[in-house]
């Protein structure tokens, strides 16, 4: 497999992670973002919205998305469970990731942190957007508060989707010291066995 992926993208560590969870050897694509090296036109003839991460399966397929390549890297794992109802609560809460959270703390982490100008329109923007990352910080705190993890009680890709934002939200200057149940779930995901940080790429 070929993942095309920015080191620094939470989206592609999502699916770094799983494939180091997984044992699955890849060769890795580094693309700069702030470069616009996933606009070119060959690129682009992968992915057609220019986005990473972007999975190259052997047989040439590729597939966009990252919570897409984690279900489908996960299928027939223990990260994604076989019951019908515990299968649609993992997707519930990678649903939720993409529409509470990625958008909020994703979002204000990356200006931050590529050097986009705070101009005061992203400064009131930022504030509404640390509002809304607060508020999904605060559904995930509550349910944390009586689950180990989010679906079936059990380490999930529902995990991984949210722990990718979630344990460098403070480089978009959110504090979680005020979420106890989260921080003590973000220790419970780093301490799975195969488990690597944000940094590892490529094996």
């Amino acid at each position: 497999m070929r993942l095309y992926d920015d080191p620094c993208s939470g989206n592609g560590y999502k699916v770094r992670l799983i494939l180091a969870l997984l044992g699955r050897a890849y060769d890795y694509v580094p693309l700069d973002i702030d470069k616009a090296e996933t606009r070119t036109p060959g690129f682009l003839a992968k992915n057609p919205n220019g986005r990473i991460p972007l999975l190259e399966l052997d047989d040439g397929r590729l597939l966009p998305e990252s919570n897409a390549i984690l279900h489908y890297l996960a299928n027939g794992t223990p990260f994604l469970p076989a019951d019908p109802f515990a299968h649609a609560q993992v997707l519930q809460w990678m649903f939720f990731e993409q529409y509470s959270h990625e958008p909020n703390i994703a979002t204000v982490r990356f200006w931050l942190t590529h050097g986009v100008e705070m101009t005061p329109w992203l400064l009131e923007a930022a504030k509404r957007k640390r509002a809304d990352g607060y508020a999904a910080l605060g559904v995930m705190d509550g349910h944390l508060s009586n689950s180990r993890f989010f679906a079936a009680d059990t380490f999930t890709i529902a995990d991984i989707a949210l722990y990718a934002y979630t344990h460098v939200a403070h480089e978009g200057g959110f504090d979680l010291s005020g979420y106890p149940a989260v921080t003590a779930w973000l220790d419970r995901v780093s301490a799975q066995p195969g488990y690597v940080p944000i940094t590892a790429v490529g094996r």
